[in-house]
């Protein structure tokens, strides 16, 4: 039995993890199935590694803050698996994809992280995720538990000591209970203000048109900000009645107190409530999201004035009518089907379910186990993964493996006929390297294209053909090699022939014909196009745009001041050469600084210039 509030499993696929999520009703729809509408759970697998990183820091500072005892890194592996990120993204599934109940709970300082692995099917979250922005922010409901949020309490002084303390420094006397006047004389001033008020709105022509009866503005005068400034102009005036009623009634006119249901239009009013309808009491989201033109003080004052109102009212009863005729509770039998990946059932032929061409002795991916009742396929088909029972089940409600693969650190001691993606790409000398750049936006590693010596003379041979110069700065265009091949097959190889002066290219002969030999488009150089060269009045290839998830991770060198000085003593040669073969050292004349020449300095009482040498 299912009831609104509880944390459920929901499945959306046979091969991935369940969902997380929360009830927050159940609908019948038109053609009698039932829909739950739900809160979505997120894990750490659907977050960003940019993301997972600031979680890593917050857990961290939580278990320094909160002492934490000392955990196995197969406990830490498995604790990420229990953490969950809050959003207040909602979204409506069936009933009948729901696999059974969970716990979630707020992490509080007083947990102990390692008691949520001993019990199933329990999680915990301290963050909240957003996905539209795709930022994690801590949660606005912390109970705040531990010492360093209790008062510190001062010890009592002794009935000889006196109090030291400056009380106009720690707190403001706003009204004093044994003052010279009495409760009816209290109470009469009370209403001169209320009347005050009343004729101050009746003056003011905002407040006309907002309330044009007089009962609606008496109402107004009535409510606690005319009466506390009544109250504060008596402790003001010393409770001298004469004092206050002349203060009360200045030489300007009246005062006209308004509290915040007065100052807020109808339109803010609507604003509000669409917004409380939506994030509940959360007053900072409301007033960064509705309202940024107010106050979080004015945001809470209206709230709590606003539940005095009538409306207040009429939305409490209408949720409630609402309440009562939506469903509480549903029933959802327990799902007995098996699971497509599963590849051999027990009591059957292995190879069922689709899942055939399975090479017999492979061992669990998480536990490294060989025997198991049951398997079940993981992973890519081609990779021939396959899970245990027992690390099945884990998978799909944890969403993640038992023990950490290769690429998170640890070492694989079972044997195996083949690695994973995961341990290829951990067994890469690019990743193990301490110096490399870290990108966390980016999952790709950097490639080095290293050229060939018959590439290197291809350039020469076939300048023509090749454009180095053109090909640089256009690398998505395609090269055809038969042509490059033809080329250097015709060509004798010229090894550091002189340059000539460069030929001008007249941009207009792009769209000139070239049939100067028998009818045929002859290049630059004279010689006929090859088979398959595109000429130049072919269409042009279309840019090919990489994505920054696919582009390698960049290394960027800075250049020091040091290095930027001794630029300066290299010829234009030499920096070029430097800039191709980086890996030779650079030799640099520097050159010897002048000798000072002596200064004279002539004393006041002589004319002579005495010269010191150094």
């Amino acid at each position: 039995m299912y009831r609104v509030g509880d944390y459920v499993y929901f499945e959306n696929s046979s091969s991935n993890p369940y969902l997380i999520r929360r009830i927050e009703e159940l609908n019948k729809t038109a053609n009698g199935n039932v829909e739950a509408k739900v809160v979505c759970l997120f894990r750490r697998r659907d977050i960003s590694a940019n993301l997972n990183t600031l979680a890593d820091s917050n857990a961290r500072d939580f278990e320094e803050e909160s002492k934490q005892p000392s955990m196995l890194e197969q406990q830490k592996h498995q604790l990420k698996h229990r953490e969950l990120f809050l959003s207040r993204q909602f979204e409506s599934l069936p009933a009948t994809h729901i696999r059974g109940k969970c716990n979630v709970t707020l992490l509080n300082e007083t947990d102990v992280l390692t008691g949520y692995l001993e019990r199933e099917d329990c999680f915990f979250y301290s963050l909240v995720f957003d996905p539209v922005q795709k930022t994690l922010l801590a949660d606005q409901g912390e109970i705040r538990v531990g010492s360093k949020y209790q008062a510190e309490i001062p010890d009592k002084l002794d009935d000889v000591d006196s109090d030291s303390r400056v009380q106009e420094k720690l707190e403001t006397k706003v009204w004093d209970p044994n003052n010279q006047l009495k409760d009816p004389q209290i109470d009469q001033f009370l209403v001169v203000a209320r009347a005050v008020g009343t004729f101050a709105r009746a003056l003011d022509c905002s407040s006309s048109i907002r309330q044009p009866s007089l009962h609606m503005s008496a109402a107004a005068a009535s409510r606690d900000i005319t009466l506390f400034h009544a109250m504060d102009t008596l402790q003001k005036n010393g409770y001298d009645l004469a004092k206050a009623m002349s203060t009360l009634v200045p030489q300007g006119g009246p005062v006209l107190c308004r509290d915040e249901m007065e100052e807020w239009s109808a339109s803010e009013a609507m604003l509000f409530e669409e917004a409380l309808e939506k994030y509940g009491k959360d007053f900072n989201d409301i007033r960064q999201d509705f309202l940024p033109w107010k106050s979080l003080a004015s945001v809470v004052q209206f709230y709590y004035m606003w539940k005095t109102t009538d409306r207040y009212i009429q939305q409490k009863r209408l949720k409630a009518a609402e309440a009562d005729s939506k469903l509480k509770q549903v029933y959802i039998p327990t799902y007995t089907k098996p699971n497509p990946n599963q590849i051999s059932a027990p009591g059957s032929k292995p190879g069922m379910n689709g899942a055939t061409g399975y090479q017999k002795g492979l061992s669990c991916e998480s536990c490294h186990t060989a025997q198991s009742q049951q398997w079940y396929a993981w992973g890519p088909p081609n990779m021939q993964c396959r899970l245990c029972a027992s690390c099945w089940i884990y998978w799909k409600k944890y969403g993640g493996l038992k023990t950490p693969t290769q690429l998170e650190g640890a070492t694989r001691t079972a044997p195996r006929g083949h690695m994973t993606r995961q341990e290829v790409q951990g067994m890469s000398p690019f990743t193990s390297s301490a110096g490399r750049a870290k990108l966390l936006a980016k999952n790709r590693q950097t490639f080095i294209l290293q050229t060939t010596k018959l590439t290197r003379i291809a350039r020469r041979v076939c300048q023509d053909i090749l454009q180095s110069h053109r090909a640089a700065r256009r690398p998505y265009a395609s090269i055809n090699a038969n042509a490059v091949k033809a080329e250097s097959l015709q060509a004798p190889l010229k090894l550091k022939a002189p340059r000539g002066a460069p030929t001008p290219i007249n941009r207009n002969q792009v769209n000139q014909p070239r049939n100067a030999a028998g009818g045929h488009s002859l290049s630059t150089n004279g010689r006929p196009f090859a088979l398959g060269m595109r000429a130049a009045t072919q269409s042009v290839i279309k840019r090919q745009k990489v994505s920054q998830g696919d582009a390698p991770n960049p290394v960027v060198f800075v250049a020091t001041k040091d290095t930027r000085a001794l630029r300066k003593h290299l010829t234009q040669a030499e920096k070029r050469r430097a800039a191709r073969k980086p890996h030779l050292p650079v030799r640099i004349k520097l050159p010897v600084p002048p000798r000072p020449l002596p200064v004279p300095i002539i004393p006041s009482s002589t004319s002579e210039p005495i010269v010191l040498e150094d």
